[in-house]
Parts: C-alpha cells; sequence; structure tokens
C-alpha cells in the first residue's frame, strides 16, 4: 500500500474534506427539505380552518343556508353598520367579500320593526326570488326584472297586496297609496336591489314592508340596508338561490 505523505496527503485530505462537507451539507438540505415538505400539508390545513369564521358559524351554522350575509352595527341606535359575506365550505362559513360600509334606517335598527318607524329589522331573513333594477341585469343568478313604469312597491297596510310588488298601467294610479313607492322613479337608490324577506310569510299589518338591500345614498334609509354601488353588484352576483342564502341584521354582542 503506498504510504501517503507532503502535499499529496494534504490534497487527498483536502478531498475527502470536501467530500465529508458535500455529504454533510447534503444530508443536512435534504433533511430541511423533508422537515420543509413534510408538514406543509398541516399548516395550509391549520390556515385553512384559521379562515373560518366563529362568529358567522354561531349565526347560521344550524341552517341549512351555505351563504350568508351579516348586517352588524354597534348598537340598535346606530345608523352605520359593517355588511360582510360568508359561503359554507369543509363544514364552516369563510369570509368571500366584505367587509363593506353600510347605513341602515335612520333610527337605527329594532326587534319590533313596525311601519314607517325608520328602522331596520332585526333578525334572520331570506332573499326574495326576484332581483331588481332600474338598470339592466348587472349578472345576477336570481331572476330579474328591469324596472319600468307602472312598478310599484305595495306599503299601505291592510291592502290585499301590502308588502309586495304591483304592476299597474303606466300613468295609471294605483288602488294603494300610504307610502307606496314607484320604483322605477328611483335612481340611484334603486339601480339594483335585493328583496329582504322580512314581514312576508306571513305579511302582517303594520309590521313593516319594502325592506330592500340596495345603493346607498350616503345616508341612513327609512329601513333598507344600504351600500355602495361597485359593493352591491360584487354581492349581488354572488348571491345563489340554490345556496339558500340568508341575511342576518343584528349588533354586535
Amino acid at each position: 500500500m503506498e504510504r501517503v505523505t507532503g502535499l499529496s496527503a494534504l490534497l487527498r485530505h483536502g478531498r475527502l474534506v470536501v467530500v465529508v462537507v458535500w455529504l454533510l451539507v447534503g444530508t443536512s438540505a435534504g433533511s430541511a427539505s423533508a422537515a420543509t415538505s413534510g408538514p406543509r400539508h398541516p399548516v395550509n390545513e391549520l390556515e385553512h380552518v384559521a379562515g373560518c369564521s366563529s362568529s358567522a358559524d354561531a349565526v347560521a351554522d344550524a341552517t341549512p343556508s351555505r351563504e350568508l350575509v351579516t348586517v352588524t352595527a354597534p348598537s340598535t341606535t346606530s345608523q352605520r353598520a359593517t355588511l360582510e359575506l360568508f359561503e359554507r365550505e369543509d363544514g364552516c362559513f369563510r369570509l368571500v367579500l366584505g367587509p363593506y360600509s353600510a347605513w341602515v334606517g335612520y333610527n337605527g335598527l329594532s326587534a319590533h320593526k313596525h311601519e314607517g318607524d325608520g328602522t331596520t329589522p332585526i333578525g334572520q331573513f331570506g332573499f326574495g326570488p326576484t332581483m331588481y333594477g332600474t338598470l339592466a341585469d348587472p349578472g345576477v343568478s336570481y331572476r330579474y326584472h328591469r324596472l319600468l313604469c307602472g312598478d310599484w312597491w305595495d306599503e299601505q297596510s291592510g291592502t290585499g297586496a301590502y308588502n309586495h310588488f304591483v304592476h299597474v298601467a303606466c300613468g295609471a294610479k294605483p288602488p294603494f297609496g300610504g307610502g307606496s313607492e314607484a320604483l322605477w322613479t328611483e335612481a340611484p337608490a334603486y339601480d339594483y336591489f335585493a328583496v329582504i324577506s322580512y314581514n312576508t310569510d306571513p305579511v302582517v299589518a303594520n309590521r313593516g314592508s319594502a325592506i330592500f338591500l340596495h345603493v346607498s345614498l350616503n345616508g341612513p334609509t327609512d329601513g333598507c340596508v344600504s351600500i355602495s354601488e361597485s359593493d352591491l353588484v360584487q354581492v349581488l352576483r354572488a348571491l345563489r338561490p340554490s345556496l339558500d342564502p340568508l341575511i342576518d341584521i343584528a349588533t354586535h354582542a
């Protein structure tokens, strides 16, 4: 066997060091890669779970709804609120749109609303089967009716069509009065709107009518919920009847 000495020994020793270092670095990098890739899926799962909204789950977890709009005000006297849209995914509700600044009634919120009191009703409601607007369909999944002359909402308590959409001949006087609205004239507030199914099944006299989610006029409403037109279009497009959407109107706990 050759005896290694001098420069030859150093060179060979150097090669050995390089090889050893390379092996150590390679092993360490492989371990780091394994350590990084190993828990990646669980980490993503934790992030996914972190996207769940406990507040939305508490509101609608026991319902069949897979879509939830929340309108939350600081107190019952507030005219301002926050609107958010959640969808149920993997067993919990996750935020998909918002938060958006919203306006509610000029007299705030009430669990005992009555006609003309200027409050937005507290509670959990569905949405009507038709969306409306003075402008063309913005691309919603619901049936859409573009408003035209003669389209009214009956807001006179005690009439047969109280709290319903009614069409009469253009220019004809409707057979109801009160605060009934000529919907086609209410632009830009009614450029687009969804009907909040408050006091609809059954309809109770004097309990309130025409509660909509509509375009904001940058001030409190007569009882509706309003947000900016650009935000509203996003929300209306996202709502799908197949998901049984609900809207929950409440104050902060």
